[in-house]
């Protein structure tokens, strides 16, 4: 018989960085509760190297390079329902780590944002090889079919509209909750735009235009700051790459190459992969990017039923 706090298993996954930062924002709320043990891990560390190669780098390629093919694989997947032994026959062969590790570690809640987890957790607790409270957090505005999962106590999801579809094809609605996307606590907190651009180096008068690509830098950053630095306005762009390296160097070059703001500051900062966004959005007058929806319903109703799926 288990003592002590109950054990919160958090498990996303890096092939985008979303899903990780959705599980450390939940990782933050679990841990100022108190009332709990915690560990985040990422899925792709418990899986097969080939695997792992196929999620991680094989999708950042074909998001990058075949933009339009991802599309189209994107739909042909969306099938509710369908597909899933053949897709749960693959993914056991190549999780057994992780498989091996939920056995041993036997939490009493997991909370997956990313559908390969999720979908192990929920195989697991059919054959009663896990005894853990399943819940998945959705890190998207839709619900494509490789989130959907039959053993699963609560659906996290971003929009009405999610939950309605989800109904729609045979979840039942008590395990749908619409609570938004988790974001880091930080965004919530306030912080004047004048003591922003002072901590990152930015132009205190200046428009300040933030243009951010995600984790790994994926669309047309260059394209857009090219064209913003053509209209030769008196404004300033903060270009995020993200992890993508290249795209950093070459948005370093057009900031050397470019002319400066009458203040004397440069009209473009290149900025790689930070934990900053909070700063610079903060700073930025107009963002160009992904959205979200920062919602304290998500923090409450998440932290309420915790336990109590």
């Amino acid at each position: 018989m288990k003592t002590g706090k109950p054990r919160v298993l958090l498990l996303s996954a890096r092939s985008g960085a979303g899903h990780v930062r959705a599980a450390e924002a939940l990782e933050k709320a679990f841990l100022a509760r108190g009332d709990s043990t915690v560990e985040h891990i990422d899925a792709l560390d418990y899986v097969s190297k080939l695997f792992e190669r196929a999620y991680d780098k094989a999708y950042l390629a074909m998001v990058r390079r075949a933009p339009e093919w991802m599309g189209v694989l994107y739909e042909r997947t969306d099938q509710p329902w369908r597909h899933l032994r053949p897709r749960l026959a693959l993914d056991r062969l190549n999780t057994r780590p992780m498989i091996r590790l939920l056995k041993r570690v036997q939490p009493d809640l997991c909370v997956a944002t990313h559908f390969l987890p999720a979908e192990m957790i929920a195989w697991l607790i059919a054959k009663k090889k896990l005894r853990a409270r399943n819940a998945i957090v959705v890190t998207d505005y839709d619900v494509h079919a490789m989130w959907l999962c039959r053993t699963v106590d609560r659906y996290y999801l971003a929009l009405e509209e999610a939950a309605e579809y989800l109904a729609h094809i045979g979840m039942r609605r008590e395990k749908l909750r619409v609570t938004g996307i988790p974001v880091d606590p930080l965004f919530a907190v306030p912080l004047p735009r004048g003591r922003a651009r002072e901590q990152l180096g930015l132009d205190q008068e200046a428009t300040a235009i933030l243009i951010s690509a995600g984790g790994y830098g994926i669309g047309p950053v260059e394209q857009l700051v090219k064209n913003l630095l053509e209209l030769e306005r008196a404004w300033q762009v903060v270009a995020i790459a993200g992890k993508a390296e290249k795209t950093r160097k070459r948005l370093e070059e057009l900031a050397r190459a470019a002319s400066r703001l009458p203040s004397g500051a440069p009209r473009l900062a290149a900025v790689g992969f930070t934990t900053e966004m909070d700063k610079y959005m903060a700073a930025a007058d107009l963002m160009v990017g992904k959205t979200f929806r920062l919602t304290e319903r998500y923090q409450l109703e998440f932290r309420a039923e915790a336990f109590n799926v």
